[in-house]
């Protein structure tokens, strides 16, 4: 009976969870579609640029557009996806529905510099997929598509393959909205929106790993731990051409200890040999403990 209680509670609170993510990912959405590139009239990439398009053009409503045409995406997608990502998905594209045609019309609208509306268009619209992203879900689109693609061609390469989906949907915004102006707003605004995605789901926890292999591990591994109050771990190591015993250390840092880092190995061994490497994600100790 407590078992069973404990996991409706567990279930509870993950439906729970998954609602105000959804939420929120649905405002920052709505916020860059409606209130930021609406009325500046441009297009970003995705199929919610392809509804702004319509809605320019003919006054469909943006919300119940997307929708609709994410829908067959979805239908073809289904065995690829899975059911649960897509079940995840259809109430994430309900609730933005909802906030694009019946709340946010009757909010204000940005009327601004159109730049500054793509910078802004871009930014929410990169934080609101990352919150879908975030519970396992997504604004569905492209996304179902690349899903397909990536499941019956895994050699393709999906960025590219994005791109010029993006780039596609894009450029139809040069008639739609009568000036090249668009297009460029329009790739303004999908770039922001990549750079916030991958900052909020990886920059989070972003860091660097270095690799020292040196002669003197173990002195320069306690000047490290001295200088920034990072933990090491010493490997042993053999050099293939010259069979001379080194220690490899490893340290995961942040990028504004990585030069300190550097310092403290070059005050004990002149000769060791550094490498710096970018990691998307750092969990642990002195870092994030758990994911997001």
């Amino acid at each position: 009976m407590g078992s069973e209680i404990r996991t409706n509670t567990k279930r509870a609170g993950r439906i729970a969870s998954d609602i105000l993510y959804d939420i929120a990912g649905s405002i920052l959405y709505a916020a860059g579609i409606w209130t930021f590139a609406k009325n500046a009239d441009f297009a970003p990439g995705g199929i919610s640029g392809l509804s702004l398009i319509l809605n320019h053009l003919w006054g469909f409503p943006l919300g119940l557009t997307t929708l609709l045409l994410n829908v067959p995406l979805a239908v073809i997608s289904y065995k690829v996806i899975g059911k649960e990502f897509l079940l995840k998905t259809a109430v994430s594209m309900v609730i933005s529905t909802i906030f694009l045609d019946v709340i946010f019309p009757m909010l204000p609208i940005y009327r601004g510099h159109r730049i500054l509306a793509a910078v802004y268009s871009g930014v929410c619209l990169g934080a609101g997929m990352a919150f879908f992203y975030m519970h396992g879900s997504s604004s569905g689109g492209i996304d179902f598509i690349v899903m397909v693609v990536k499941k019956k061609k895994p050699y393709f390469s999906l960025g590219v393959i994005t791109m010029i989906m993006d780039i596609v949907i894009i450029a139809l915004g040069w008639p739609a909205f009568g000036d090249v102006d668009s297009v460029l707003y329009g790739v303004a605004s999908t770039a922001v929106s990549m750079i916030v995605v991958d900052k909020i789901l990886y920059g989070i926890a972003a860091g660097t790993l270095a690799i020292v292999i040196t002669a003197r591990g173990r002195q320069a591994a306690r000047q490290i731990s001295e200088v920034t109050e990072r933990g090491v771990t010493i490997l042993g190591g053999t050099g293939s051409y010259t069979q001379e015993k080194r220690e490899v250390l490893l340290c995961a840092c942040s990028k504004s200890e990585a030069y300190r880092v550097k310092n403290a190995v070059l005050e004990v061994d002149e000769h060791a040999f550094l490498m710096f490497t970018e990691t998307s994600e750092v969990f642990g100790e002195g870092f994030m403990r758990k994911k997001l």
